[in-house]
Protein backbone atom coordinates (compact mmCIF):
# COMPACT_ATOMS: atom_id res chain seq x y z
CA UNK A 1 0.00 0.00 0.00
CA UNK A 2 1.78 3.53 -0.92
CA UNK A 3 2.32 5.88 1.87
CA UNK A 4 0.71 9.04 1.86
CA UNK A 5 2.51 12.27 0.81
CA UNK A 6 2.96 14.60 3.27
CA UNK A 7 2.11 17.50 0.98
CA UNK A 8 -1.47 18.29 -0.11
CA UNK A 9 -2.37 18.00 -4.32
CA UNK A 10 -3.52 21.71 -5.07
CA UNK A 11 -7.19 22.33 -5.01
CA UNK A 12 -8.34 22.77 -8.81
CA UNK A 13 -9.74 25.99 -9.50
CA UNK A 14 -13.68 26.21 -9.27
CA UNK A 15 -15.50 26.10 -12.52
CA UNK A 16 -17.27 29.53 -13.28
CA UNK A 17 -19.41 28.84 -16.42
CA UNK A 18 -20.61 25.53 -15.75
CA UNK A 19 -19.93 25.11 -12.38
CA UNK A 20 -24.02 24.95 -11.00
CA UNK A 21 -24.75 22.61 -13.59
CA UNK A 22 -21.72 20.38 -12.75
CA UNK A 23 -22.26 21.05 -8.95
CA UNK A 24 -25.90 19.50 -9.64
CA UNK A 25 -25.26 16.65 -11.45
CA UNK A 26 -22.68 15.06 -9.11
CA UNK A 27 -25.22 15.46 -6.25
CA UNK A 28 -27.54 13.91 -8.05
CA UNK A 29 -24.70 10.96 -9.03
CA UNK A 30 -24.13 10.44 -5.30
CA UNK A 31 -27.40 10.26 -3.92
CA UNK A 32 -28.47 7.54 -6.83
CA UNK A 33 -25.01 5.70 -5.68
CA UNK A 34 -26.21 5.97 -2.15
CA UNK A 35 -29.70 4.39 -2.69
CA UNK A 36 -28.40 1.93 -4.60
CA UNK A 37 -25.80 0.52 -2.06
CA UNK A 38 -28.60 1.25 0.55
CA UNK A 39 -31.30 -1.50 -1.22
CA UNK A 40 -28.64 -4.60 -2.11
CA UNK A 41 -29.96 -7.10 0.38
CA UNK A 42 -26.67 -8.39 0.79
CA UNK A 43 -24.98 -4.76 1.34
CA UNK A 44 -22.26 -5.20 4.92
CA UNK A 45 -19.12 -3.01 5.60
CA UNK A 46 -15.64 -4.56 5.59
CA UNK A 47 -15.19 -3.24 9.14
CA UNK A 48 -18.59 -5.36 10.56
CA UNK A 49 -20.32 -2.15 10.96
CA UNK A 50 -23.60 -0.89 8.95
CA UNK A 51 -22.82 2.21 6.67
CA UNK A 52 -26.21 4.63 5.96
CA UNK A 53 -25.36 7.36 3.49
CA UNK A 54 -27.52 10.68 4.28
CA UNK A 55 -29.25 12.88 1.78
CA UNK A 56 -26.68 15.13 1.87
CA UNK A 57 -23.66 12.33 1.21
CA UNK A 58 -22.41 11.71 4.77
CA UNK A 59 -21.19 8.68 5.29
CA UNK A 60 -22.49 7.49 8.97
CA UNK A 61 -20.87 5.03 10.98
CA UNK A 62 -24.04 3.01 12.86
CA UNK A 63 -22.74 -0.16 15.83
CA UNK A 64 -23.17 -3.17 14.64
CA UNK A 65 -27.25 -5.30 15.42
CA UNK A 66 -27.39 -7.44 18.17
CA UNK A 67 -29.76 -9.82 17.77
CA UNK A 68 -32.31 -10.19 20.26
CA UNK A 69 -32.08 -13.15 22.50
CA UNK A 70 -34.85 -16.13 21.22
CA UNK A 71 -37.38 -16.39 23.79
CA UNK A 72 -38.77 -19.65 23.15
CA UNK A 73 -37.89 -22.42 25.42
CA UNK A 74 -35.43 -25.30 24.27
CA UNK A 75 -36.90 -28.09 22.60
CA UNK A 76 -37.30 -31.18 24.55
CA UNK A 77 -36.94 -34.57 23.30
CA UNK A 78 -39.56 -36.47 21.81
CA UNK A 79 -41.31 -39.25 23.78
CA UNK A 80 -43.01 -41.76 22.29
CA UNK A 81 -45.53 -42.58 24.73
CA UNK A 82 -47.74 -45.84 24.60
CA UNK A 83 -51.08 -45.38 25.28
CA UNK A 84 -51.69 -46.63 29.02
CA UNK A 85 -54.03 -49.88 29.03
CA UNK A 86 -56.77 -49.96 31.31
CA UNK A 87 -55.40 -52.15 34.28
CA UNK A 88 -56.06 -55.64 34.84
CA UNK A 89 -55.27 -57.56 37.90
CA UNK A 90 -52.49 -60.34 37.56
CA UNK A 91 -53.34 -63.65 39.16
CA UNK A 92 -49.82 -65.66 40.05
CA UNK A 93 -50.54 -69.30 39.65
CA UNK A 94 -50.75 -71.15 42.67
CA UNK A 95 -48.64 -74.06 43.39
CA UNK A 96 -50.50 -77.03 43.23
CA UNK A 97 -51.74 -78.19 46.95
CA UNK A 98 -52.12 -81.61 47.96
CA UNK A 99 -56.01 -81.84 48.98
CA UNK A 100 -56.62 -81.64 52.44
CA UNK A 101 -58.16 -84.17 54.57
CA UNK A 102 -61.24 -84.26 56.13
CA UNK A 103 -60.42 -85.45 59.47
CA UNK A 104 -63.50 -86.67 61.77
CA UNK A 105 -61.59 -85.40 65.47
CA UNK A 106 -62.64 -86.40 69.21
CA UNK A 107 -64.51 -83.36 70.43
CA UNK A 108 -62.02 -82.45 72.94
CA UNK A 109 -63.48 -80.50 76.60
CA UNK A 110 -65.17 -77.52 75.81
CA UNK A 111 -67.13 -77.46 73.25
CA UNK A 112 -66.56 -76.49 69.54
CA UNK A 113 -66.33 -73.46 67.85
CA UNK A 114 -66.14 -72.29 63.98
CA UNK A 115 -63.78 -71.00 61.78
CA UNK A 116 -63.22 -69.85 58.38
CA UNK A 117 -59.96 -69.29 55.88
CA UNK A 118 -59.82 -65.58 54.97
CA UNK A 119 -56.15 -66.06 52.61
CA UNK A 120 -55.12 -68.82 51.37
CA UNK A 121 -51.63 -70.42 51.96
CA UNK A 122 -48.31 -69.35 49.25
CA UNK A 123 -45.65 -71.49 48.17
CA UNK A 124 -43.19 -69.76 50.17
CA UNK A 125 -42.79 -68.92 53.91
CA UNK A 126 -42.83 -65.15 54.49
CA UNK A 127 -43.63 -65.24 58.13
CA UNK A 128 -41.07 -67.90 59.15
CA UNK A 129 -38.38 -67.27 61.98
CA UNK A 130 -34.85 -69.07 62.65
CA UNK A 131 -36.75 -72.52 61.54
CA UNK A 132 -37.39 -72.64 57.81
CA UNK A 133 -39.27 -74.99 55.48
CA UNK A 134 -36.74 -76.59 52.49
CA UNK A 135 -33.48 -76.04 54.85
CA UNK A 136 -31.76 -78.87 56.49
CA UNK A 137 -30.14 -78.35 59.66
CA UNK A 138 -27.44 -80.19 61.54
CA UNK A 139 -26.79 -80.81 65.11
CA UNK A 140 -26.84 -83.52 67.82
CA UNK A 141 -29.25 -85.46 69.32
CA UNK A 142 -29.95 -86.29 72.97
CA UNK A 143 -33.18 -87.55 75.25
CA UNK A 144 -34.81 -86.81 78.05
CA UNK A 145 -36.91 -88.24 80.32
CA UNK A 146 -40.51 -86.57 79.04
CA UNK A 147 -42.77 -88.26 81.09
CA UNK A 148 -46.13 -87.88 80.60
CA UNK A 149 -45.55 -85.78 77.57
CA UNK A 150 -46.31 -82.34 79.36
CA UNK A 151 -45.25 -79.59 77.18
CA UNK A 152 -43.44 -78.06 79.86
CA UNK A 153 -41.98 -74.60 77.92
CA UNK A 154 -44.75 -74.59 75.84
CA UNK A 155 -47.74 -75.50 78.40
CA UNK A 156 -49.42 -77.74 76.14
CA UNK A 157 -50.19 -80.29 79.30
CA UNK A 158 -50.13 -83.59 79.97
CA UNK A 159 -50.40 -86.04 75.81
CA UNK A 160 -50.63 -89.34 75.41
CA UNK A 161 -48.23 -88.29 72.12
CA UNK A 162 -44.70 -89.25 72.80
CA UNK A 163 -43.20 -88.51 70.18
CA UNK A 164 -41.59 -85.07 71.30
CA UNK A 165 -38.52 -83.03 71.61
CA UNK A 166 -36.85 -80.16 73.61
CA UNK A 167 -35.71 -77.40 71.19
CA UNK A 168 -32.61 -75.18 71.90
CA UNK A 169 -32.92 -71.98 73.50
CA UNK A 170 -31.37 -70.23 69.81
CA UNK A 171 -33.64 -72.57 67.57
CA UNK A 172 -36.85 -72.33 70.36
CA UNK A 173 -36.92 -68.31 69.47
CA UNK A 174 -39.23 -67.02 72.47
CA UNK A 175 -41.67 -70.25 71.50
CA UNK A 176 -41.81 -69.40 67.72
CA UNK A 177 -40.95 -73.35 67.55
CA UNK A 178 -43.70 -74.58 69.65
CA UNK A 179 -45.72 -77.25 68.16
CA UNK A 180 -43.54 -77.67 64.87
CA UNK A 181 -43.10 -80.71 63.58
CA UNK A 182 -39.71 -81.85 62.60
CA UNK A 183 -37.78 -84.97 60.68
CA UNK A 184 -35.10 -86.10 62.57
CA UNK A 185 -32.48 -88.07 60.76
CA UNK A 186 -29.51 -90.03 61.82
CA UNK A 187 -26.31 -90.90 60.44
CA UNK A 188 -27.26 -94.21 60.26
CA UNK A 189 -30.69 -93.58 58.07
CA UNK A 190 -32.96 -94.08 60.76
CA UNK A 191 -35.78 -91.17 61.56
CA UNK A 192 -38.48 -90.26 63.42
CA UNK A 193 -40.73 -87.25 63.23
CA UNK A 194 -41.31 -85.49 66.40
CA UNK A 195 -43.29 -82.31 67.86
CA UNK A 196 -41.79 -79.35 69.85
CA UNK A 197 -43.32 -79.13 73.05
CA UNK A 198 -40.29 -78.03 75.38
CA UNK A 199 -37.01 -76.14 75.33
CA UNK A 200 -33.73 -77.07 75.96
CA UNK A 201 -32.01 -74.22 77.46
CA UNK A 202 -27.99 -73.93 78.79
CA UNK A 203 -26.32 -76.68 77.65
CA UNK A 204 -28.01 -77.10 74.36
CA UNK A 205 -26.10 -75.79 71.59
CA UNK A 206 -27.99 -74.44 68.38
CA UNK A 207 -29.26 -76.98 66.17
CA UNK A 208 -29.16 -79.58 69.06
CA UNK A 209 -32.53 -81.30 70.16
CA UNK A 210 -33.43 -83.00 73.21
CA UNK A 211 -35.77 -85.78 72.11
CA UNK A 212 -37.88 -87.53 74.25
CA UNK A 213 -36.29 -91.26 75.30
CA UNK A 214 -38.90 -92.70 73.27
CA UNK A 215 -38.34 -90.65 70.48
CA UNK A 216 -34.32 -91.40 70.86
CA UNK A 217 -34.61 -94.73 70.66
CA UNK A 218 -36.23 -94.69 67.81
CA UNK A 219 -33.02 -93.68 65.78
CA UNK A 220 -30.12 -95.25 67.66
CA UNK A 221 -29.68 -97.39 71.30
CA UNK A 222 -29.96 -95.05 74.09
CA UNK A 223 -26.75 -96.38 75.68
CA UNK A 224 -25.59 -94.15 73.15
CA UNK A 225 -26.40 -91.04 74.44
CA UNK A 226 -25.68 -88.37 71.70
CA UNK A 227 -25.36 -88.64 68.11
CA UNK A 228 -25.23 -86.53 65.39
CA UNK A 229 -28.50 -86.00 63.21
CA UNK A 230 -29.46 -83.35 60.74
CA UNK A 231 -33.15 -82.52 61.10
CA UNK A 232 -36.06 -80.31 58.91
CA UNK A 233 -39.61 -78.57 59.07
CA UNK A 234 -42.43 -80.73 58.53
CA UNK A 235 -45.85 -80.10 57.42
CA UNK A 236 -47.75 -83.74 58.05
CA UNK A 237 -49.78 -84.53 55.53
CA UNK A 238 -53.00 -85.32 58.16
CA UNK A 239 -53.91 -83.17 61.22
CA UNK A 240 -56.76 -82.83 63.51
CA UNK A 241 -58.49 -79.42 63.38
CA UNK A 242 -56.63 -77.13 65.76
CA UNK A 243 -58.10 -75.83 69.33
CA UNK A 244 -57.95 -72.66 71.11
CA UNK A 245 -57.35 -72.42 75.21
CA UNK A 246 -58.23 -69.47 77.47
CA UNK A 247 -55.22 -69.04 80.45
CA UNK A 248 -56.53 -69.78 83.24
CA UNK A 249 -57.35 -66.18 84.89
CA UNK A 250 -58.24 -64.64 82.18
CA UNK A 251 -61.27 -62.44 81.85
CA UNK A 252 -63.06 -59.57 79.75
CA UNK A 253 -59.94 -57.57 80.96
CA UNK A 254 -57.44 -59.51 80.74
CA UNK A 255 -56.57 -62.50 78.94
CA UNK A 256 -54.04 -65.22 77.23
CA UNK A 257 -54.60 -67.02 74.49
CA UNK A 258 -52.79 -70.55 73.36
CA UNK A 259 -53.37 -72.07 70.11
CA UNK A 260 -53.21 -76.12 70.21
CA UNK A 261 -52.82 -78.51 67.52
CA UNK A 262 -51.88 -76.92 64.57
CA UNK A 263 -49.90 -78.13 61.25
CA UNK A 264 -47.48 -75.48 60.40
CA UNK A 265 -45.54 -73.29 63.00
CA UNK A 266 -47.81 -70.23 64.16
CA UNK A 267 -46.75 -66.91 63.10
CA UNK A 268 -49.01 -64.60 64.48
CA UNK A 269 -52.40 -64.51 66.49
CA UNK A 270 -54.70 -61.27 66.40
CA UNK A 271 -57.91 -59.61 68.07
CA UNK A 272 -60.66 -57.96 66.57
CA UNK A 273 -61.42 -54.71 68.55
CA UNK A 274 -62.94 -51.79 67.76
CA UNK A 275 -60.27 -50.28 65.86
CA UNK A 276 -59.71 -53.58 63.59
CA UNK A 277 -57.46 -56.47 64.40
CA UNK A 278 -55.17 -55.94 66.77
CA UNK A 279 -51.89 -58.62 67.00
CA UNK A 280 -51.28 -60.13 70.34
CA UNK A 281 -47.28 -60.59 71.73
CA UNK A 282 -46.27 -63.94 72.04
CA UNK A 283 -44.81 -65.23 75.56
CA UNK A 284 -42.21 -67.70 76.02
CA UNK A 285 -44.40 -69.83 77.58
CA UNK A 286 -46.63 -69.96 74.20
CA UNK A 287 -49.72 -67.25 74.95
CA UNK A 288 -50.45 -64.42 73.44
CA UNK A 289 -51.68 -61.92 76.08
CA UNK A 290 -54.18 -59.11 75.61
CA UNK A 291 -53.18 -57.26 78.77
CA UNK A 292 -55.62 -54.83 78.63
CA UNK A 293 -58.63 -57.01 77.48
CA UNK A 294 -58.65 -56.22 74.38
CA UNK A 295 -60.48 -58.84 72.06
CA UNK A 296 -60.75 -60.83 74.63
CA UNK A 297 -63.77 -63.32 73.99
CA UNK A 298 -63.99 -62.02 70.60
CA UNK A 299 -62.85 -62.74 67.50
CA UNK A 300 -59.34 -64.69 66.75
CA UNK A 301 -57.47 -64.56 63.44
CA UNK A 302 -54.19 -66.95 63.67
CA UNK A 303 -51.34 -66.66 60.64
CA UNK A 304 -49.15 -69.80 59.93
CA UNK A 305 -45.78 -69.26 58.54
CA UNK A 306 -47.09 -69.45 55.12
CA UNK A 307 -48.81 -66.72 55.62
CA UNK A 308 -52.09 -68.33 55.67
CA UNK A 309 -54.90 -66.78 57.96
CA UNK A 310 -58.15 -68.48 59.85
CA UNK A 311 -60.19 -66.54 61.44
CA UNK A 312 -62.02 -68.20 64.64
CA UNK A 313 -65.43 -66.87 65.98
CA UNK A 314 -67.39 -68.21 68.87
CA UNK A 315 -64.93 -68.96 71.22
CA UNK A 316 -66.01 -67.76 74.76
CA UNK A 317 -63.39 -66.99 77.60
CA UNK A 318 -63.32 -70.03 79.24
CA UNK A 319 -60.26 -70.35 81.18
CA UNK A 320 -57.92 -73.55 80.92
CA UNK A 321 -60.34 -74.50 78.84
CA UNK A 322 -59.83 -76.94 75.34
CA UNK A 323 -61.85 -75.75 72.69
CA UNK A 324 -62.05 -77.41 69.49
CA UNK A 325 -62.37 -75.85 65.98
CA UNK A 326 -63.41 -77.05 62.38
CA UNK A 327 -60.88 -75.57 60.50
CA UNK A 328 -56.88 -76.75 60.12
CA UNK A 329 -53.83 -74.83 57.82
CA UNK A 330 -52.72 -76.27 54.62
CA UNK A 331 -50.14 -78.91 54.13
CA UNK A 332 -47.24 -77.92 52.27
Amino acid sequence: MASHSPRRSPRPAPLRRRGVLVGATAVAVALVISLVMALRPDHQADDGYGAAASAAGARVILPPTTPEPTTSSPKKPSVTRSPTPRATPSVAAAPKARPRPTPTPSAPSGGGGGGAAVRPASGDAPLAGRIRPGTTYQGVATFYGAGNGDGHACSYGPSADVMTAAMNTADYETSKACGAYVLVRAASGASVTVRITNECPGDCAPGQLDLSAPAFAKIADPVAGRIPITWSLLSPATAEPLSIRYKTGSSQYWCGIQVIGHRNPLARLEVRTGSGWTRLARTEYNYFLSEQGSGCGGSIRISDIYGEQLTLDGIAVRPDVVQATRVQFAAH
